[in-house]
Parts: C-alpha cells; structure tokens; sequence
C-alpha cells in the first residue's frame, strides 16, 4: 500500500470485542485485539492496529472522546477507521467532525460481539474498509449494517436495534 492508502485501526472496544469470560460469566471487552487479528488472518493481511481505552461506549467519557481525537490529529495516517460501541458512536463521530481533523475517519461496530457470531461485525468491518479506500472526501462517516455515509446520515434506532439511513432537508448529501 502507497502512504496515501494505509489504514489505521484504532479500537476502543465496544461490543465488537466482547468475549466471555468463563470465570465470572461476564461479556468483557478483549483489548487484545482477537477480533480484528482473525479478519486480517482470513484476509492474509497485516492490519495496523493501536488499542486505546478498552470500553463499552456507555462507560466512555468526553476525556475518551478527546483522547481518540488526539490520536487521531496525531497520526501521519489520512485513513482511520475507529472500531467503537454503538450506544454511543454518534457522540464520538460528533466530536471529532468539529475538531476538523482533516482525516478520513469511519467509525463501526458491533451489535452482537464477533465471539458469539463473527457475521456481523465483520461485515460491518469489511464495509467501513472498502468504502473508506473509496471516497474522496475527507470526513466522518459510520458504517453499521449494510449503511455507509456521513456521521449526519447513520443513526442507530434503538427500537428495531440496527442502524438506519436518516436523511435531514438542511444537510447536503455526501
């Protein structure tokens, strides 16, 4: 890959990564990054990945949200897709198109953890890293269940549990 199409993955966790742990019977987030590590075996490549702060997005607080944006700015990398929870992907997503990183950033995840059922988040996963070699414009965008675009447009509805496209009249389109 040219400079200009490397890809980093920073992953803060979020159901995507949660695991059982046999010892309490709980569902906790792996920051090992076992999820990420079976997609880039199966795809025979190397993923650049950085684990940061190993939460469910319920539990992050608007220090995580910065801390994510500084990584961010920080990095020589122009593409970053940013596995994150979905409960709050939105917030995330918010906060870093006002810091105008002039990056192309898509955030996606998990609403079933990749150890129960790999189906999911790693269609998720597989759309946010083609659509993200794919565009021109640099953003914030998500990418969850089969819907791609800007952070505007992908919201997540709560009452049939999956993300939906939500067009709004004042916005421009992508």
């Amino acid at each position: 890959m040219s400079n200009l199409q490397k890809i980093l993955i920073i992953d803060t966790g979020g159901t995507f990564n949660k695991i059982y742990n046999p010892l309490n019977g709980q569902l906790e987030i792996d920051t090992t990054n076992q999820a990420l590590d079976t997609i880039a075996k199966a795809w025979l490549i190397n993923l650049n990945i950085i684990n940061i702060i190993g939460k469910d997005s319920l539990d992050m607080t608007n220090k995580d949200r910065l801390f994510i944006s500084q990584t961010i700015k920080e990095s020589s990398i122009e593409h970053i897709i940013v596995i994150h929870g979905t409960d709050t992907m939105d917030k995330t997503a918010k906060l870093l198109a006002e810091h105008n990183l002039d990056k192309k950033i898509i955030l996606t995840g998990g609403m079933i953890p990749f150890s129960i059922n790999p189906i999911e988040a790693t269609a998720n996963f597989s759309s946010a890293y083609g659509y993200l070699l794919s565009i021109d414009k640099k953003g914030v965008y998500i990418s969850m269940n089969g819907k791609i675009g800007s952070f505007k447009e992908i919201v997540k509805n709560r009452e049939k549990g999956l993300f939906e496209v939500q067009r709004h009249l004042n916005d421009s389109a992508i």
